[in-house]
């Protein structure tokens, strides 16, 4: 450890966003200070669900895919965030 990291008190989240925004934390530690870690009961960011489609749908979203050269789930997932961000833009 270089030096004492001490963090300050804070008047609000504004100033306390601001000082680790423009902090250095190689100021106060070395490469040898971090000890590896792992995290095995971490939760999947992702649920299943099950979807109907009609075959032509889904044959054609496969055949893109495939152009794009990408799986067809993550093609299937990409359209529907563009769609919902789409919808969210022109709602304001």
């Amino acid at each position: 450890m270089k030096k004492k990291f001490k963090i300050p008190a804070f008047k609000n989240k504004e100033e306390e966003f601001a000082y680790f925004s423009n902090l250095d934390l190689s100021e106060y530690f070395e490469k040898a200070d971090f000890i590896p870690v792992s995290f095995p009961n971490l939760r999947h960011s992702t649920q299943s669900i099950s979807l109907r489609l009609p075959e032509y749908i889904l044959s054609g979203v496969k055949e893109q895919a495939n152009v794009l050269d990408m799986p067809y789930q993550a093609l299937i997932k990409k359209y529907i965030a563009d769609g919902v961000r789409k919808d969210r833009s022109s709602e304001s």
